[in-house]
């Protein structure tokens, strides 16, 4: 046996396993760190080992930082044109509202105006049916009336009013060669000074009211309300009046039998 078999060994064990390690890094600029392996099993003399790894410092890349700031930018961008444009599609859709209402609107005041216009046109052709329904005289016929003319003042209305006969029916007309009814009666009387009212409405009520069985030649016969007439002519006799009928018949002589008068006024 060796005289040194006996004398224990002064190496020193080596560590067996490591147990622990501790990780610690400093980020800004490349802070060091030490990890230090500690072996948990073992001699509790065994030295411990260490070792020093430096950790790499961490950089912003100066074409990626501008990337992230670009793509920052553009979803700014994009959320203030988003926005821009849906304020854009509200008034767009505020604007074709406002459109809408305003056609429709338009639309329904067209209808009313047509509406009236109708019911115009159906109240004219009522009346000019009505005034159809008079008996239309022939030449020969037109001749019923009294031979002789009257003398004085009414002998010269009624005179005139012959002495239009066969002129045209155009309303509005004040002669020479065309009539309407109250034009017509207003220009036979100014023959004798006297000044009527230029419309039917008012003729009817502008001398004495006379009933109709007592109405002489000369006397104004009207159709409708007094005050409200739509129509006049003057008696001549014989149960006939003389008037600008319409514009199918113009200036004759017609029977009141076929279309009675509604009342009677004398003015002379």
């Amino acid at each position: 046996m060796s005289h040194t078999a006996h004398i224990r060994s002064h190496r020193k064990p080596r560590p067996r396993s490591a147990s622990k390690l501790a990780l610690r890094a400093g980020v800004a600029g490349g802070v060091l760190s030490t990890i230090a392996v500690a072996g948990s099993a073992g001699p509790a003399n065994a030295e411990p080992v260490t070792e020093t790894i430096e950790m790499p410092a961490l950089t912003l890349d100066a074409p990626a930082l501008a990337s992230a700031v670009a793509l920052s930018a553009e979803t700014t961008q994009q959320a203030a044109l988003d926005a821009q444009l849906q304020t854009q599609e509200d008034a767009a859709a505020a604007k074709a509202a406002k459109a809408a209402k305003k056609a429709k609107d338009e639309a329904v005041r067209k209808a009313e105006a047509e509406k009236k216009a109708e019911e115009a046109s159906r109240a004219e052709a009522e009346r000019a049916s009505r005034t159809s329904e008079r008996t239309t005289l022939s030449a020969s016929g037109s001749t019923k009336s009294d031979s002789s003319t009257p003398s004085g003042s009414v002998g010269t209305v009624i005179a005139f009013l012959k002495a239009q006969l066969g002129d045209a029916y155009v309303m509005g007309a004040t002669g020479p060669n065309a009539w309407d009814c109250s034009s017509l009666v207003q220009a036979a009387y100014r023959q004798v000074g006297v000044d009527l009212p230029r419309v039917s409405q008012d003729q009817s009520v502008a001398g004495t009211p006379v009933s109709l069985d007592n109405v002489q030649v000369g006397d104004i016969l009207y159709w409708g309300g007094a005050g409200s007439a739509y129509h006049v002519g003057v008696y001549v006799g014989n149960g006939q009046y003389l008037d600008a009928a319409n514009p199918s018949k113009g200036v004759v002589i017609q029977d009141l039998s076929g279309y009675p008068a509604s009342g009677a006024v004398r003015v002379l």
